[in-house]
């Protein structure tokens, strides 16, 4: 089992920065596909970026040049700067593990999931 925590989130400002960080206890990375997912209120989950190992990312298309996925497999932790953040990116962040690599935006293809953390950006 991996457990996944999530922290970095708050209020932010249009144009501003965060730095979203999602650490992991119970096994280590490894070769797992890590994923960033966020959920809008009334809009259902959607894909943000993944990170593969050992190397390769994925971006979605609305957040891609703004949004940054980084891993350090040594503490275990999955990062996902965000800049230049829209009111439209207001959502509930979610980190995902995939450990069999399946290299899918769907959230089925991820085995373990954190709570969360909140980025609310204001206009």
């Amino acid at each position: 089992q991996v457990q996944l925590v999530e922290s970095g989130g708050g209020l932010v400002q249009a144009g501003g920065s965060l730095r979203l960080s999602c650490a992991a206890s119970g096994r280590t990375f490894g070769r797992y596909i890590l994923g960033w997912f966020r959920q809008a209120p009334g809009k259902e989950r959607e894909f943000v970026a993944a990170i593969m190992w050992p190397r390769g990312t994925d971006y979605a298309d609305s957040v891609k040049d703004r949004f940054s996925i980084s891993r350090d497999n040594a503490k275990n932790t999955v990062y996902l700067q965000v800049n230049s953040l829209k009111p439209e990116d207001t959502a509930v962040y979610y980190c995902a593990a995939d450990p069999f690599a399946r290299r899918s935006r769907s959230e089925n293809a991820y085995d373990y999931w954190g709570r969360g953390t909140q980025v609310i950006v204001s206009s």
